[in-house]
């Protein structure tokens, strides 16, 4: 297993590999696991499913599935417009179904057309090795769905009821939930995030729509409501018992108000975002997981959704699009040259601060693009903060092995 598998979002992402059958949550409701999961619930008028799984899966899913059909596929859900959720829908599709999605699905769907390059870029570095993909990422299907839900749908299926429910907050602003209410049991997809219990991430390292703190909560609240006996997510194992799911919603409904009400009172305090992001801690008592979004990157969202892209402690320069790297060169002639940055970035390292090293290294790069004493300070202060993270975090983790891989490229290059 690789290193890349470590934090419990890796494992999720991977747990697919290697499934020979669906697994059966109940006696009609089957899951296959994917990069995102899907799922097929069957009823005595055909079937249908919440989520297919990604580009390239679909016969796979398809023939995972196969055994446990019981007949016409009548519906498609889509719970969000990004591809782990959609991409394998053309595959699984019949004649006959209908595709049903949240209000914005296409307006999301064509946010991530136009950006596909710059997305593209970003999502590689983190993504990449993971997925183990090499080149630019597989187009995503052109979904157009029947039917794109702004409240409640509500509708009946071999006798069982569904409803299926618009949200404001989720991963992506199109997101929905699918709700039986006669068997209590809600499928959630990735409204709440990639891993359960944890903490969200309301503003992705590889870029997308901002997630508004607001409707994360707001969101939570909706389902909690319900009072669920069984919650089913995008990824992982199903959440059963009406008491556990009410806790862990109550458990990540709390953390993160905690977080908002603490970041509003720093902000009307004086503080910068850079502050609180260091100051800002969750007691024990309010602690969730931290593997897609981390409590420091929670209270920058926060902060930059009520305050805006200007931070007035960067003073004039944040107003012009010239930044600080266009003096770069300037201030290592000052210091007496890229080897002399290095030696202080050294003694950065030798107590501990690997960021104060990052922020002299990226100076003397900038001066020196190959300098190997810079490359190796680099490599090693990225280390550093790898050991420190204990690797929970996926997205955290894949950038700091990217810059590692990109400084060990540039040494050997040399």
């Amino acid at each position: 297993m690789s290193d890349d598998k470590q934090t419990p979002l890796g494992a999720l992402v991977m747990a697919g590999q290697g499934q020979t059958d669906a697994v059966a949550i109940t006696d009609s409701i089957f899951m296959v696991k994917d990069i995102s999961n899907a799922y097929l619930v069957t009823t005595s008028d055909g079937d249908l499913l919440i989520n297919t799984g990604f580009l390239g899966n679909g016969e796979r899913n398809k023939g995972l599935f196969a055994p446990h059909r019981t007949g016409p596929l009548r519906r498609i859900i889509v719970t969000q417009a990004h591809a782990d959720h959609f991409g394998a829908l053309p595959d699984l599709k019949e004649p006959e179904t209908q595709i049903i999605t949240g209000e914005g699905f296409t307006e999301t769907a064509d946010y991530f057309d136009r950006l596909a390059s710059f997305l593209g870029r970003r999502s590689g570095k983190l993504w990449a090795s993971m997925t183990r993909r090499d080149g630019p990422p597989p187009t995503p299907p052109v979904i157009v769905p029947d039917l794109m839900v702004s409240g409640v749908h509500a509708f009946e299926q071999g006798k069982r009821r569904f409803e299926v429910v618009k949200t404001p907050g989720g991963e992506a602003l199109c997101a929905i939930f699918v709700w039986m209410p006669d068997e209590r049991t809600v499928f959630t997809g990735n409204l709440f995030g990639p891993v359960w219990r944890a903490m969200p991430n309301l503003v992705t390292m590889r870029g997308d729509k901002p997630r508004l703190v607001r409707a994360y909560l707001r969101s939570v609240e909706q389902v909690r409501a319900l009072a669920p006996e069984l919650l089913i997510t995008g990824h992982g194992e199903p959440i059963r018992g009406a008491d556990r799911i009410r806790a862990d919603l109550d458990a990540m409904h709390a953390a993160v108000s905690y977080l908002e009400s603490e970041t509003i009172r720093g902000m009307n305090a004086g503080k910068t975002v850079h502050d609180l992001m260091r100051e800002i801690t969750l007691p024990e008592a309010l602690r969730i997981g931290e593997f897609h979004g981390k409590t420091s990157w929670v209270v920058r969202a926060i902060w930059e959704e009520n305050a805006g892209w200007v931070h007035y402690e960067d003073g004039t320069t944040a107003l012009y699009g010239v930044p600080r790297r266009a003096v770069h060169k300037d201030l290592a002639e000052l210091a007496g040259g890229a080897d002399a940055l290095v030696a202080r970035a050294r003694l950065h390292m030798d107590n501990s601060r690997p960021l104060e090293a990052i922020h002299l290294i990226d100076i003397a790069l900038d001066a020196e693009a190959a300098n190997a004493g810079a490359l190796t300070v680099k490599k090693a202060a990225h280390e550093h903060l790898l050991a420190q993270s204990g690797g929970t975090n996926l997205s955290e983790t894949m950038w700091l092995k990217a810059e590692i891989a990109d400084a060990e490229k540039r040494l050997a290059a040399r």
